[in-house]
């Protein structure tokens, strides 16, 4: 690296309903344990969600670590369901029911596009099990205070679709995994863990720890992004739009490095930075097989 200057499966099936009213030495401890969950608009007693959008409660249905009870679906929206399949729920029969009725169950406006789940939200996956799931290669995605819940949503999305085994938020200072996060994510909060940080620098400790090279992303870095010699684990730590990378989790980074853009562009929106440089590391890790 250039710059280590700091170191049996069962389908669904349908059926008619009423209508529904209702730098390396420091040792992991047990307070870098993170939560991650996947929460809609509304919950219902015991802690129930209801998810909702096509992409979002297929993925959910087709994920074992989800726990599912109640699956809603316009006659429209049931021939989504054909090839879906339900892993730890078996019986689970989708109840068709007018739009109407969902939009009762879901947030105010929400584009649930004929389908609702309501199911436990994902059980708590902590930094430590993210580093013992690490590859030879592995790629982590670090947001430092992001506050639109839509961008970690197409974060998350971004980090499916490059591999990344997870994406991490501070527990405070960042929204909760909402309905727009899991709509905005298009299916990947049930493939990609957000875990929730309580404290962020001693997560990156972790990771490095763990043979990651935290790489933070600043307009004022010394070197570009595509300039990089990646390591075979790699963190990106991006930061909020506007206030950018906090101090300390500027220091605590291994290195820092930048998107080239045009002087007369303030910034890149964060899930576009993250997109940018998921790509550039997947792409040096071809060229470099």
């Amino acid at each position: 690296m250039k710059t280590k200057s700091k170191r049996t499966r069962n389908s669904v099936a349908t059926r008619s309903s009423k209508s529904d009213r209702s730098h390396r030495s420091h040792k992991p401890q047990r307070s870098d344990r993170q939560d991650r969950s996947g929460t809609s608009g509304r919950t219902e007693k015991g802690g129930k969600i209801w998810l909702y959008g096509n992409h979002a409660v297929i993925a959910a249905l087709a994920n074992p670590e989800r726990r599912k009870y109640r699956l809603l679906v316009t006659q429209e929206a049931a021939p989504n369901l054909e090839r879906v399949y339900v892993h730890d729920k078996p019986d689970l029969v989708a109840e068709v029911m007018e739009r109407a009725d969902i939009d009762r169950l879901v947030p105010p406006g929400a584009v649930h596009q004929g389908m609702a789940l309501l199911a436990d939200p994902l059980d708590p996956v902590f930094i430590e099990d993210i580093c013992a799931k690490a590859g030879k290669r592995a790629i982590v995605v670090v947001l430092d205070q992001p506050n639109d819940p839509r961008n970690i949503g197409a974060v998350l999305r971004s980090a499916s679709a490059f591999g990344a085994l997870a994406v991490v938020v501070p527990n405070r200072h960042a929204p909760e995994a909402t309905a727009a996060v899991a709509k905005a994510a298009s299916g990947a909060l049930d493939r990609v863990p957000l875990v929730r940080a309580g404290n962020l620098a001693k997560a990156l400790e972790t990771l490095k720890n763990a043979g990651f090279w935290c790489a933070g992303l600043t307009a004022d870095a010394p070197q570009a992004l595509a300039e990089t010699d990646w390591a075979d684990r790699v963190a990106l730590v991006i930061g909020a739009e506007g206030a950018g990378l906090r101090r300390l989790t500027a220091d605590t980074c291994d290195f820092l490095v930048q998107i080239p853009i045009q002087p007369d562009t303030d910034s890149l929106n964060l899930s576009a930075a993250a997109s940018i440089a998921l790509y550039e590391v997947s792409r040096f890790w071809r060229s470099n097989a």
